[in-house]
């Protein structure tokens, strides 16, 4: 089904899009009637990237709409410039007259910069519709762009309609929609069933922790495993973040809505893996049964972890699931986590980090973020750093020491929880648009889930 925003056929009241560039705004602009021409002119158009400009016709009416796409210079075209449209044309049906380089990622770009969150809102935006030209899968774009949709909500919902029930429920619909087979582990159910860090960190919330694990597709086919962190809301524990620090921790769940996001486009292309899911979910709360400073937990993998800082609590429930997921060597394992400030410092929010030992698994990972616009950056899994989470009475500890190279040592730790599967990577993201871009609302983004799907279709197939 395709998305609202996409037609199938033109009507006369269809208006086209003209993308120029330098070469071919001369041209254009001749076909252009005298109203058009001498309103752009008017306006001094030059086609630089994103400038969008529309035109008037002789009767008042929309004649067309003129956007730039030239080079900038070095930097080359933005593949998501054609976003800029979504908040640039008034309610109406449009076509473009001419495609540009890849024309999947500017029709893509226009329905994800369309997304809006509208839970709490009343009014209702007028909308701008295109038409998808035969050649362009707009079946397959839909689908994406709904997905990526479902993932912004989950994320940007505040946590007291997105706690550790409402986060499960989402999950549990989701298997249930394309009939996976669910599980979920909740409470002193997780001590029983030995997931002891999910149970600590979660314990002092009003809402209990709890485990989603869910698996969808053939066994037969490759065994495809993610994990996301699910942290609802992050006060940090007893060693409480300060208030500015807070303001945002309810998209401390990014990597479970990434890994559901993912999940869903996986599902809804059939791709040809047996795909498990794990989300440990809790809220990093504070009362008289909060785990503390200088505690020592055991955990699912065997291995004790010394508390360093409560606000180190991500790494803890992921160990747990990680170790869960590694214990049936899956052929691919990926988690996904909003798990430090430092990899925003050293890549800053748009360029999430990745951590892989896996050389050709690193490579098709950087292959597909370049492909399809979605990127990351591979960092170094740095074995020296692992003297930086020693413990005297532990086998680890949470936080490290010398508070350097925070992004490294918390993939350095997870990685400690997994010691059977191969192929395994580490995405550290931000789940969250801090301003506007072009393809990119602000707010909750669910990260290196569109990545996700085309590294799996180019390995496994549809």
């Amino acid at each position: 089904m395709l998305h609202q925003l996409l037609i199938s056929a033109a009507t006369p009241q269809t208006r086209p899009i003209h993308l120029v560039t330098s070469g071919s705004w001369p041209e254009v602009a001749l076909r252009l009637s005298a109203t058009a021409r001498g309103y752009l002119e008017a306006t001094a158009f030059k086609p630089t990237p994103g400038r969008v400009v529309i035109a008037p016709a002789p009767d008042g009416t929309i004649e067309a709409v003129v956007m730039g796409v030239d080079l900038a210079g070095s930097k080359g075209v933005d593949p998501f410039v054609c976003g800029k449209l979504s908040a640039s044309l008034p309610a109406g049906d449009y076509m473009f007259s001419n495609l540009p380089e890849k024309p999947e990622l500017a029709f893509l770009a226009f329905l994800l910069a369309s997304y809006r969150f509208t839970r709490y809102k009343t009014a209702e935006t007028p909308e701008a519709r295109l038409v998808v030209p035969p050649g362009i899968d707009g079946i397959r774009l839909s689908r994406i762009a709904e997905s990526i949709a479902f993932g912004r909500d989950l994320i940007n919902t505040p946590a007291a309609d997105m706690g550790p029930v409402a986060l499960a429920d989402a999950a549990k619909a989701l298997a249930g929609a394309f009939s996976a087979a669910v599980c979920e582990t909740v409470g002193d159910a997780l001590l029983a069933n030995n997931y002891p860090m999910i149970h600590a960190v979660g314990r002092a919330a009003q809402e209990q922790p709890r485990l989603i694990d869910f698996t969808w597709g053939n066994p037969a086919h490759p065994k495809v495993t993610l994990v996301g962190k699910g942290v609802c809301f992050d006060t940090g524990g007893l060693d409480i973040k300060p208030s500015p620090h807070m303001l945002l921790m309810k998209k401390d769940m990014g990597g479970a809505a990434t890994a559901l996001t993912a999940a869903r486009m996986i599902m809804e292309a059939g791709v040809k893996v047996r795909l498990r899911v794990l989300v440990p979910i809790v809220e990093n709360s504070i009362s008289a049964s909060s785990f503390r400073a200088g505690d020592v937990l055991q955990s699912r993998k065997g291995l004790t972890v010394e508390i360093g800082n409560t606000d180190a609590e991500g790494r803890l429930i992921l160990g747990d699931a990680l170790a869960l997921a590694d214990e049936e060597t899956p052929d691919l394992l990926l988690d996904f986590a909003t798990l430090t400030g430092a990899a925003r410092v050293a890549l800053g929010p748009d360029l999430p980090p990745f951590y892989t030992n896996d050389e050709q698994l690193a490579a098709d990972i950087s292959g597909a973020g370049s492909a399809i616009n979605d990127p990351v950056w591979r960092l170094p899994l740095w074995p020296a750093y692992h003297a930086m989470f020693e413990s005297r009475i532990a086998d680890l500890n949470n936080a490290g020491t010398g508070g350097m190279a925070g992004s490294i040592t918390a993939a350095l730790f997870l990685s400690r929880f997994v010691t059977n599967t191969r192929s395994y990577a580490h995405f550290d993201i931000y789940g969250w648009s801090p301003s506007q871009k072009s393809g990119l609302p602000d707010g909750g983004n669910p990260q290196v889930a569109r990545l996700v799907l085309e590294l799996l279709e180019h390995r496994y197939g549809l």
